[in-house]
């Protein structure tokens, strides 16, 4: 079938575009710069904050995965929400049959961060034009360019000792964007996945520092943690951008939400995708290698950085 997908060039949409075409998928690579786009698909012109630009690349295709936010704008709930209006509308219009999303975990019933309560809104204006919409729903996702992963590994990188908020208590169920990449592919041959919201997690539930603590053991490095429960997001956010490459809003907005417990509370993803998902050290292994290939390919330090002394667990 045809398919479009949103933020092909993205952490997630760059991994799925090939799995698609391998699924043996007419893939749509949806750019703001075509003639850029290097990825797998046949790319299309088209921006979220162009309802026309969206009708145009969403034309003749039967499903769109929806993949772009604006995490990183200080009013990235409207623009979010605006977005998702107009892709709604764009859908309907060209005839799309189904909407497939991938929104954040987070029970309902909590206070949730702005950042999660936009993922909710979204999921709800996607649909508000009659698509049928499949939402996945998923926490930190561990691989290599995404975002909350490189802030965990350039923590541990950039600091043996480090003072830590009242966050890193907080329990999350990670998983590999492998797994990500093979549910958004599963649901799509699954006809009782349409118009349905799915939570989707690797095997263990874990504490953010739990997280820090086993990245820094596979890579043989100590890692002293000092608790400062009085630390505002507001300073780890600035302190973030500090010692990462994560800026100050982006890590405003990743910080909040980490006060929410994100973990599955309904596995029935598991009866849909049967899979078995990578534990925690196997998908940090994993993004440590793609790491480090990549730095090779560009002619970075070739003598392997963390792989050369070797990993343990």
């Amino acid at each position: 079938m045809r398919i479009l997908v949103t933020g092909a060039s993205g952490f997630v949409g760059s991994r799925l575009a090939p799995a698609l075409e391998e699924a043996g998928h007419d893939v749509r690579a949806m750019t703001r710069r075509p003639e850029h786009y290097e990825g797998a698909g046949t790319p299309v012109a088209g921006d979220v904050g162009d309802e026309e630009s969206l009708r145009a690349a969403l034309k003749g295709c039967e499903v769109a995965y929806y993949l772009v936010h604006s995490l990183g704008d200080a009013d990235f709930e409207h623009k979010d929400a605006d977005a998702a209006r107009a892709f709604a509308r764009a859908a309907s219009a060209a005839g799309v049959e189904r909407i497939v999303y991938l929104g954040g975990l987070g029970r309902d019933g909590d206070r949730l961060s702005r950042h999660l309560r936009s993922r909710r809104e979204v999921e709800r204006l996607l649909g508000g034009t009659g698509v049928p919409v499949t939402v996945l729903r998923a926490g930190i996702v561990v691989g290599h360019g995404g975002v909350s992963w490189e802030m965990t590994r350039q923590l541990v990188a950039h600091l043996p000792a480090m003072v830590t908020p009242r966050w890193v208590s907080t329990r999350t169920q990670p998983i590999a964007v492998a797994d990500v990449v093979r549910y958004l592919v599963g649901v799509l041959d699954a006809p009782q996945a349409e118009g349905r919201v799915f939570e989707v997690g690797g095997p263990e539930v874990l504490t953010y520092l739990q997280m820090l603590s086993r990245v820094a053991e596979i890579q043989n490095r100590h890692l002293f943690v000092v608790p400062v429960p009085l630390l505002s997001p507001q300073l780890s956010s600035r302190w973030l951008a500090l010692v990462t490459d994560v800026d100050v809003g982006t890590g405003r907005s990743l910080i909040d939400s980490m006060t929410n417990e994100v973990v599955v509370t309904d596995d029935a993803i598991r009866s849909v995708v049967p899979l078995d998902p990578m534990d925690y050290d196997e998908m940090v292994l994993a993004a440590l290698i793609e790491r480090a290939r990549e730095r090779r390919r560009q002619g970075g330090d070739r003598r392997g950085g963390w792989l050369s002394r070797g990993a343990r667990r």
